[in-house]
């Protein structure tokens, strides 16, 4: 939702969109013969994978490429390999695919069970990962890491998108089983629940605090968060988790209570789908469902050059494939026709200071992306607080030059830390 000022001094104020007041139950999309699973590391041309082509994978099994990896997946489904290949992200990255074709007769199987899942954090790490919310297991296992607050977040980071607070709503009970389930299982001394002004559920958290997150957007990001409500001042180049702070889902909550509640982990994800018309949908589908049979069902039809964002408007990054699969961490995918898609430009800078009014991290953005697209990224760190950035888009939006400002940071970012590794 935006807000224009009367006055045309006054910049747009942003809201997140509140939960309906009767949200519809989640549209259920059907599984697929086939799920496409993404590992989180590369192939090595000088090792042999443990899965190759043609192997079976039964349900509920571990997938790791190598004896030593140190990531894994777990398969919704018992089938077969049909292909092991390398997928690249938007920044060049490249991670693991394998394409699993699923057993005819699975659904009417009940005979495969799986691994027993203790009440600890390694053994929940060792299993749990993948989760719907994609919980931050691994960070929470990790003895490296001194973490002493874990903030749950019922909110969503983005506009547009209700994920998380509808199923803060609807599955509260599971939501509260989980938080006695992690306050178990880790030695963390503060556990916090973050709920959006306009949902209801604040008083329900008896023995966990609770506050409160305005409307305005973009106070739910983590950066935010650690300085109004923790009174952490985040420290520029660290993560929250460096200072202390990790930030987790309800939907990853969730998905351990119902873990643990079934002794199974569970794949079904909750995903809000924006169509072209702007219409807002709310669908449940397993991890590793191709995009494509989402949208098909969903009669959306994509045309070449249409534009699939994985996330909103404001933070979301674009796919440029159908058959990108649906991961634990996707909350909200958008579809823009090819002929509404808002043009971006490689004109100069006109020094309107609109970006360096609206940003609630007071970088000088006006002249960061001066350097950022001279490739100047160890001075635009340096002298223009590159890595104060908490990435919420608020500069690309009110750029009168329709600069593609958060993109440019995003892959200063990424540019920066390369550069810093091969040091």
């Amino acid at each position: 939702m935006i807000k224009r000022s009367f006055f045309a001094l006054a910049q747009p104020t942003l809201e997140y969109d509140p939960l309906e007041p009767d949200p519809k139950t989640p549209e259920v999309i059907q599984s697929p013969d086939n799920l496409i699973l993404l590992v989180n590391e590369t192939l090595k041309s000088t090792k042999d994978t443990l899965f190759k082509k043609g192997d079976r994978v039964e349900k509920f099994e571990r997938i790791r490429l190598y004896e030593d990896s140190t990531e894994y997946n777990v398969s919704p489904v018992a089938g077969t390999v049909q292909r092991i290949d390398i997928f690249a992200d938007d920044f060049g990255n490249t991670i693991t695919y394998l394409v699993i074709k699923k057993d005819k007769d699975q659904d009417s199987s009940s005979d495969q069970q799986s691994p027993a899942i203790s009440p600890d954090i390694r053994s929940a790490d060792g299993l749990l990962r993948n989760l719907p919310g994609a919980p931050p297991l691994k960070k929470l296992a990790d003895p490296d890491l001194k973490l002493n607050t874990l903030v749950v977040t019922c909110t969503d980071d983005d506009l547009l998108c209700t994920t998380q607070q509808y199923l803060a709503k609807t599955e509260l009970a599971h939501l509260k089983e989980g938080l006695g389930i992690l306050k178990s299982m880790v030695s963390i001394p503060k556990i916090c629940v973050a709920v959006p002004e306009s949902l209801n559920i604040k008083n329900e958290f008896d023995s966990f605090q609770t506050f409160s997150i305005s409307a305005t957007y973009p106070e739910a990001l983590p950066e935010l968060v650690l300085k109004d409500h923790l009174n952490i001042i985040p420290v520029p180049g660290q993560t929250p988790e460096e200072q202390g702070v990790c930030f987790m889902s309800a939907e990853a909550v969730i998905s351990i209570a119902k873990a643990y509640d079934q002794k199974t982990p569970v794949f079904e994800k909750l995903l809000t789908i924006i169509g072209k018309d702007g219409a807002r949908t709310r669908i449940k589908a397993t991890i590793g469902t191709p995009l494509r049979l989402i949208f098909n069902q969903l009669n959306i039809h994509i045309n070449d050059m249409d534009r699939i964002v994985v996330g909103g408007p404001m933070r979301g990054s674009a796919t440029f494939s159908i058959h990108h699969p649906l991961q634990p961490d996707m909350d909200m995918i958008m579809v823009q026709d090819r002929d509404i898609i808002p043009e971006l430009s490689d004109s100069a800078c006109v020094n309107c200071g609109k970006c360096v009014k609206i940003c609630p991290a007071q970088i000088p953005v006006n002249l960061l992306v001066r350097y950022l697209a001279a490739d100047q990224y160890e001075e635009a760190a340096d002298g223009f607080d590159l890595e104060s950035c908490i990435e919420c888009g608020l500069c690309a939006y009110v750029c009168t030059a329709r600069i593609p400002l958060f993109q440019y940071i995003r892959l200063g970012k990424h540019e920066l830390s390369k550069l810093r590794a091969d040091i």
